[in-house]
């Protein structure tokens, strides 16, 4: 299925009418249409007209970028890239637990700009594609890509999009090893401008959410200096 990008809506988020105006020239040489939000405020306003996709800067007065994240994933889960300085890892790190689904960093070469939304939007029109799949139990944790569903001892547990893409993927092959570039590669198409960290970061807020005890993980094992598998139990 080709995509259309004209009917593909992208939320602009950002104090900076500069950077508003520039971003806005890029999405719409590409094709999608663009709406814009100049403060935190505006950006959860425009939330009913159903965007594709945020682009949404963390540096804002009055309601910063965490906070409007935060009040977004109460109500959606659009995908989410956030905007963060050079720099600034804890940002990134931030965004990323609180359910932002990519960063780039300003400043940003265009080419990585486009990259990042396109396998954005390629990611959610691929979950609406995929044939339906049945659930996938270990233990006590059912994972149901069919529903996009995750329960844990019958209790369902809120992933991100792509805390559950990650999860999916990994256990889809209980006991295979994967690297930190192949898991980028599965999430996001390719690991181009991304930081293996991103993986790390995943890892440990899925944790967070489906282990008994987090440190001391059931489900998602790390294999030390290669990457992280999925328990199997022929698998010690």
């Amino acid at each position: 299925m080709t995509e259309d990008p004209g009917r593909r809506r992208i939320l602009v988020v950002d104090d900076e009418e500069r950077m508003v105006r520039f971003i806005r020239m890029n999405l719409e040489h590409d094709g999608y249409q663009v709406m814009e939000a100049l403060n935190g405020k505006q950006a959860v306003d425009k939330l009913r007209d159903t965007p594709d996709l945020i682009l949404l800067d963390v540096m804002m007065p009055d309601i910063d970028g965490f906070e409007v994240l935060e009040m977004i994933r109460q109500v959606s889960s659009v995908p989410v890239i956030m905007l963060t300085a050079k720099g600034e890892e804890d940002d990134r790190v931030r965004g990323l637990e609180l359910g932002a689904d990519d960063y780039i960093t300003k400043p940003f070469s265009v080419r990585e700009f486009r990259s990042r939304v396109k396998a954005a939007l390629r990611r959610t029109r691929m979950s609406g594609d995929e044939p339906v799949e049945g659930p996938i139990a270990a233990g006590e944790l059912t994972v149901d890509p069919g529903r996009r569903q995750v329960t844990v001892r019958g209790e369902r547990v809120e992933l991100t999009y792509v805390e559950f893409e990650l999860l999916a993927a990994l256990a889809r092959s209980p006991g295979h090893v994967f690297d930190r570039a192949a898991l980028l590669e599965r999430i996001w198409g390719d690991s181009t401008y991304r930081d293996p960290r991103t993986i790390d970061v995943h890892i440990r807020h899925i944790r967070e959410k489906i282990e008994p005890e987090p440190k001391q993980p059931e489900y998602l094992l790390t294999v030390r200096g290669v990457g992280y598998r999925f328990r199997d139990e022929g698998v010690s």
